[in-house]
């Protein structure tokens, strides 16, 4: 094994729990994956496989090219659809640890419209620093997604991006992060629509967006997530 992954796969397989008990997952679909230490592997859950059923040795080892490595554990299996995705989000994002794709059902409503989520709450300013972002429609199965994701939040403050007519994707320092991002995304997601049933929506002025961002990521002893697209 490679140093580090058994604490790893430990870990992305309990996560995977929480987007059961978050509701953020239905079936099979959805996925964390989380890199490993060296920087050059990432674990992420098999193709199909039921939540209840994942533990840690079904996760399976790729490397940055998404190739599962011959001969791990899970190996004998077929990894997501999305890992072309990660491992394209991995490469050209070295400060990224984690990855999570889900169909949360209000995230995914927005990113059927197309349509970003704006930032009229102040959780979203601290969380996410201003809008949550809608990236191009690409395709399953290669790297376009990757690619998507990395062009809308490359220069954005958001770890959340809403892929248009598929869902959204969250970015963290590692996979934990990756997964209160995606919990938070869909929070706001369903807030901020059930608040435009009312009336409309009351932007927060840029200045405050930075504030609160800033106060919020230095009072909780996170570092600002902008330094994940340096």
């Amino acid at each position: 094994m490679i140093p580090g992954e058994q604490a790893l796969r430990e870990v992305v397989a309990l996560l995977h729990g929480e987007l059961v008990s978050s509701g953020l997952v239905i079936w099979t679909g959805g996925n964390v994956s989380g890199r490993l230490p060296d920087g050059d592997h990432f674990l992420i859950k098999p193709s199909g496989i039921d939540y209840d059923l994942l533990e840690p040795r079904h996760l399976m080892l790729c490397d940055l090219q998404g190739e599962v490595v011959t001969g791990s554990l899970g190996s004998d299996g077929s990894p997501s659809s999305d890992t072309a995705a990660h491992a394209y989000v991995y490469r050209n994002m070295p400060a990224v640890g984690g990855v999570v794709h889900t169909h949360s059902t209000y995230a995914t409503a927005w990113a059927a419209r197309g349509e970003a989520i704006p930032c009229v709450i102040t959780a979203m300013a601290d969380e996410f620093g201003g809008p949550v972002p809608v990236g191009p429609f690409a395709m399953i199965g290669d790297d376009s997604i990757g690619r998507g994701i990395v062009e809308t939040l490359t220069g954005h403050r958001s770890r959340a991006v809403l892929m248009q007519n598929h869902g959204p994707f969250t970015i963290g320092r590692d996979a934990r992060d990756a997964v209160k991002a995606a919990v938070m995304a869909e929070d706001v997601a369903r807030t901020v629509h059930i608040a435009a049933q009312a009336g409309p929506l009351i932007p927060i002025p840029q200045d405050a967006v930075d504030t609160l961002f800033a106060r919020y990521q230095n009072v909780y002893g996170e570092s600002p997530q902008g330094e994940l697209f340096n």
